[in-house]
């Protein structure tokens, strides 16, 4: 039995689009360098990236995170939301120098709970 043209490109494009995609990679978490303080508190904390590359920035103030927002945006990069207690960074492609942001965040702990401003001074290498 013989396929038309048509007929066989419909059997691979029907055939590719059953193939399941390669689950998409997620950044790597931050290399930070932080002191973190209790809820009420706020903190500096430092990363290093390199130019075009991203990384994940989780909050970890020990107690749990009841909610988040950017307070300062990225001049130099792009922050992204990802849920209430993790945040990706994404150095600006062919820039090295610094950048900095400010995640507002509001959380209970064992000892304390309030709202903490997180300052992250990015270094782009």
């Amino acid at each position: 039995m013989r396929l038309s043209k048509v007929a066989a490109l419909s059997l691979i494009v029907a055939a590719t689009s059953l193939m399941p995609e390669s689950p998409a990679r997620a950044a790597p978490d931050c290399s930070t360098s932080m002191t973190l303080a209790d809820w009420g508190e706020n903190s500096t904390g430092y990363i290093d990236i390199a130019p075009g590359e991203s990384c994940q920035f989780p909050i970890r103030i020990r107690g749990t995170v009841s909610s988040s927002e950017i307070s300062q945006k990225p001049a130099r990069g792009k922050l992204k939301k990802l849920d209430v207690s993790t945040y990706e960074y994404r150095a600006k492609a062919k820039y090295k120098g610094s950048d900095t942001f400010a995640i507002k965040a509001t959380g209970k702990g064992p000892t304390a709970s309030g709202t903490s401003v997180i300052t992250v001074n990015a270094t782009i290498k």
